[in-house]
């Protein structure tokens, strides 16, 4: 099968998203698949570039880490891409990608997919806080209900998103396919190296969190855990490993809490080489966003053997089992603390959660994830009646769920 993604982010930018198109490209191609990425220029070429084509694009004002791609320069090359003769068109996001993947596919004659990676119900009042916040949840309904029901199917990665897009009234049809974890995140991170280079005592308490650094992840409230911590706990330091637009705020509020010495904000790390070192370094990863539709650092974390403290909201409710590698907590400062200094304070029940999560990690095959999205696109091509001999055979891929 030949597979053309496109998108309006991807590495260098990181988020969950990029991750999600990585493993899901990787995987599909393992399988013999072909799959193309249409994806923005950021003015620097990853590794692994092969099969990938840059759009130029700009910078967005409002948050300098996204691009927008040419809208005009990509349908400049329609016959290009006809030329390629695919078989099937996956946007992964919702602007400019979402508009030239649905022209493209109706222009090149092949069914069009979209995985909604974003609960933008949720997310948008965060960009446009001076509009009430039921205008705003009105605005993302219509908007993924007019985007959803244009295309020949739809994938969310956990089944509280599917209740979202069915409440939104989206007909489309639409599978439950979440991204798979990849082999590679098991491989023990060196804990002592990364402590020893952020200068982070071996006996210091330290909890973490990954992830982009915006304010729909809701990171205020886990400084409000650590001032509670900070009480029984006195040394213990919230590491955050991300970027974004709420960085500044972030450190202007850890300040203002008297958190400056329990607080280190690290940037970006290397997802190939860094980011496993950083999940190992760390006594307890936590969690308490309210947006997400899958939650994939809280699997990672569970990878590398480390406890897991996490409300569970939306998309994490569908990978968050209480004691598989977690300690699920209420969005309440007291009970969330609490949780965490009892892991902090027996490191026999550190290491036995850890162990369960990491086995339940295991069940969160990439591969086997990837076979389900192939099954996706082969039901997509038999609705639109396209040729059987077009596409490669569907093997013995199960329909499990991966937990």
């Amino acid at each position: 099968m030949k597979i053309l993604f496109i998108s309006d982010v991807y590495f260098p930018r990181v988020n969950g998203v990029s991750t999600s198109i990585e493993t899901f490209r990787h995987h599909l191609r393992d399988q013999g698949h072909t799959v193309h990425l249409i994806a923005p220029d950021y003015g620097s070429a990853g590794d692994d570039e092969a099969e990938i084509t840059r759009v130029p694009s700009r910078r967005i004002p409002f948050d300098p880490e996204d691009r927008l791609m040419s809208y005009r320069w990509v349908i400049g090359r329609t016959e290009q891409l006809r030329a390629e003769r695919y078989d099937i068109l996956h946007i992964q996001t919702p602007f400019v990608a979402h508009y030239l993947g649905v022209r493209l596919s109706r222009q090149l004659g092949i069914p069009c997919v979209e995985t909604y990676h974003t609960f933008f119900e949720e997310y948008l009042h965060h960009y446009v806080p001076l509009i009430p916040r039921a205008v705003t949840r009105l605005l993302a309904k219509r908007f993924s209900r007019h985007q959803g029901n244009r295309l020949d199917g739809m994938v969310v990665p956990s089944h509280p998103m599917l209740q979202v897009l069915k409440a939104y009234g989206i007909t489309t049809p639409t599978e439950v396919i979440p991204t798979g974890m990849e082999a590679g995140r098991f491989v023990p991170g060196d804990r002592p190296g990364f402590r020893r280079d952020h200068a982070i005592p071996p006996d210091r308490p330290v909890l973490l969190f990954v992830g982009r650094v915006a304010h729909e992840k809701n990171i205020e409230f886990l400084l409000k855990t650590v001032d509670e911590v900070r009480k029984t706990i006195a040394g213990v330091l919230l590491v955050i490993a991300g970027e974004g637009p709420a960085l500044e705020s972030l450190r202007h509020e850890a300040r203002r809490l008297g958190l400056g010495a329990h607080t280190l904000f690290i940037g970006y790390l290397d997802r190939h080489r860094a980011l496993n070192s950083c999940y190992r370094a760390a006594d307890v990863f936590v969690f308490a966003s309210r947006t997400e539709t899958q939650g994939l650092v809280l699997l990672e974390a569970m990878a590398q053997g480390v406890p897991v403290v996490s409300t569970a909201e939306l998309g994490t409710r569908d990978v968050l089992r209480e004691g598989l590698g977690v300690h699920i907590a209420q969005e309440d400062a007291a009970d969330f603390s609490a949780k965490v200094m009892r892991l902090l304070n027996d490191s026999a029940l550190r290491e036995t959660l850890g162990a369960a999560g990491r086995d339940y990690a295991q069940g969160w095959s990439a591969s086997r994830l990837a076979r389900r999205m192939q099954e996706f696109y082969q039901q997509v091509l038999a609705a639109r009646g396209l040729r059987e001999d077009r596409m490669a055979p569907l093997g013995a891929a199960t329909r499990a769920q991966p937990h």
